[in-house]
C-alpha cells in the first residue's frame, strides 16, 4: 500500500517514518509512504501558499491551487480522472479536519483496503472550501478538539492503517488482539515479575491452561468494557460474549461491575438458559 500526505512541514514526520513498526514496515517493503510539500506547486518566488479569505475574517487560509496541484502530482492524473475512474484504481484522498466523520478502527480497515491512499493536511485558519468540495472524497476527524495542523492527525490515521495491511506487525495476531480491532477494549495485560510490591500476576495466566486463560482474557476485556466504555456493548452480543459476561456474574465481581454488566446482559436477547 502507498500512502503520501500532504503537508507544508515534511520535516513533522520525519521520527514518524524511521521509528519502530512504520520504519520496519517500509524498510521491509511493506508500506510505501512518502510527504509532499505544496509549497512547490505554489509558482511564485516566495513559495506563498496561503491568502486573506474573502469578505474578510482573521487568519490565513491554504489556497486550492497548490492542494490539487500537489495531490494530482501524487496521484498521477488530473483529479476528474481519479474521480472517473477511482472505483478501479482503488485510490482514495481524505482531508484531515474538524468537519469530518470521526475516526473509527472501522474506518482504519476500510482505508487500509485501498492500493494509495492520500492524506491532506490543512493548516493555519483552515483551507479554500473548493479543496473540501471539489479535491477530497472524505473529511476525517480524530477528535472535537482544536490542533495547529493536520499533522498529528494524519500521523494517527497512517499508523492505524498500517497497522491493518498484512505483514506489517511482528505478531500475525497483533492487530486483530488490539482494543478496537473487535468491538472491546483489550483485556488486562501482565509481564515479569510475577509478583511486584505485593501486586501479583491473577493465577490464570500463570496455569498453562489456554482454553481458561482464553476464557478470563474475554470475561475480562468484557468486564473493562463495560466499565469504561459501555457505548461499545450496545448493540448484540455474540453468544460467546454473553456466556463470558454470564460467568462473571456466577464468578463474583463487586457490587459495581456486577450492576453494570447486569445492565448490558438485560439488553441482549439472550435467555439464561442460552448464556450457561
Amino acid at each position: 500500500m502507498k500512502i503520501d500526505i500532504i503537508s507544508l512541514f515534511p520535516e513533522f514526520f520525519d521520527a514518524f517514518f524511521t521509528h519502530s513498526i512504520i520504519k520496519r514496515a517500509l524498510q521491509a517493503n511493506r508500506l510505501d509512504m512518502k510527504v509532499t510539500n505544496p509549497r512547490e506547486f505554489s509558482h511564485n518566488k516566495h513559495g506563498q501558499v496561503d491568502d486573506t479569505p474573502y469578505g474578510g475574517g482573521a487568519g490565513m487560509l491554504m489556497k486550492a491551487p497548490p492542494l490539487f496541484e500537489a495531490v494530482e502530482h501524487v496521484l498521477q492524473m488530473p483529479i476528474e480522472e481519479h474521480r472517473n475512474t477511482k472505483a478501479n484504481h482503488k485510490r482514495h484522498v481524505v482531508f484531515m479536519g474538524p468537519t469530518g466523520t470521526t475516526f473509527t478502527q472501522e474506518k482504519a480497515r476500510e482505508l487500509a483496503t485501498y492500493d494509495q491512499l492520500v492524506i491532506v493536511c490543512g493548516h493555519y485558519e483552515g483551507v479554500d472550501f473548493r479543496v473540501e468540495e471539489h479535491l477530497v472524497d472524505e473529511t476525517i476527524s480524530i477528535g472535537d478538539y482544536v490542533l495547529t495542523g493536520g499533522e498529528l492527525p494524519a500521523m494517527v490515521v497512517a499508523d492505524a492503517v498500517a497497522r491493518m495491511i498484512p505483514g506489517v506487525l511482528g505478531a500475525t495476531s497483533g492487530a486483530i488482539e488490539d482494543s478496537f480491532y473487535h468491538p472491546v477494549l483489550e483485556c488486562p495485560q501482565y509481564t515479569k515479575p510475577q509478583e511486584y510490591r505485593g501486586m501479583k500476576v491473577p493465577d490464570v495466566l500463570l496455569s498453562g491452561h489456554h482454553k481458561h486463560i482464553e476464557q478470563w482474557r474475554l470475561e475480562e476485556s468484557l468486564k473493562r468494557t463495560a466499565m469504561l466504555r459501555s457505548d461499545l456493548l450496545h448493540r448484540e452480543l455474540t453468544t460467546e460474549e454473553a456466556k463470558a459476561l454470564q460467568r462473571l456474574l456466577d464468578r463474583g465481581i463487586s457490587e459495581d461491575e456486577k450492576r453494570v454488566v447486569e445492565k448490558v446482559l438485560r439488553r441482549s436477547t439472550f435467555t439464561i438458559e442460552k448464556r450457561k
